[in-house]
């Protein structure tokens, strides 16, 4: 039997109900803080890169301002976060490329972005979309996770799942549908327990329906054949 086509519309109007305040939970005032927030946000989650650049960008808040540190110095900034060596270091680079070839601004094409130390596929998208309007789809783990699941992509590889939404969603709706999956990523679909029983997605959902399958067939009592 063929598999049954994903209801697009209904899961992103769905979505969108649920989450009409959907936005990029990185706290920030320029394009430049969230660029360095969102290099900062590899492994960690919004809420610790939050407290952690609040004193920071108080001081550090334009590129010239990191030019004389130290790595070290970096370094105690931000020690509270994962792999925040090499974070350090990717920062201080960034910082510098922004103030010598750019004049300090932030470029708003992903070639250049994606030149800049620590700056992948994802952070480019985060800031494109989020700091100059620009539509695109930052596929992060929740993206991922939730994407496959509900079918609108099915892929083991970040950048086809980016193809993939990018051919099934709507271009005005890319930077909205980004934060409707995280924000249901986060609050119903994690990844070890997700609530599929209050989802209101359920419905549309393959990676539910899979699993309500499993779950009846484990409670079907065993038939048993009684020899003569």
């Amino acid at each position: 039997m063929a598999q049954r086509k994903v209801p697009v519309t209904e899961i992103l109007d769905t979505l969108q109900q649920l989450y009409p305040d959907a936005h990029c939970e990185l706290n920030y005032r320029t394009p430049f803080e969230l660029l360095i927030a969102t290099i900062l946000s590899a492994q960690c989650t919004d809420k610790r890169v939050n407290e952690i650049t609040a004193p920071m960008f108080e001081s550090l808040n334009e590129p010239e301002h990191y030019l004389h540190l130290t790595q070290e110095e970096m370094e105690e900034h931000i020690k509270g976060l994962g792999l925040y060596k090499n974070k350090s270091k990717n920062i201080l680079e960034t910082c510098r490329i922004l103030f010598e070839k750019y004049n300090g601004e932030v470029p708003q094409t992903h070639a250049q972005l994606e030149e800049l130390p620590g700056v992948g596929r994802k952070t480019a998208n985060v800031v494109l979309s989020n700091a100059y309007g620009i539509p695109a789809i930052a596929v992060d783990t929740h993206v991922f996770r939730v994407a496959n699941r509900l079918g609108l992509a099915k892929s083991d590889n970040v950048d086809e799942v980016e193809r993939q939404l990018m051919k099934r969603i709507p271009r005005e709706k890319w930077s909205d549908a980004h934060h409707w999956l995280i924000w249901h990523g986060r609050r119903i679909c994690s990844a070890r327990n997700p609530q599929c029983g209050v989802c209101p997605l359920q419905s549309m959902c393959r990676f539910a329906q899979t699993e309500a399958k499993k779950a009846a067939s484990k409670k079907k009592p065993k038939t048993t054949t009684n020899s003569s």
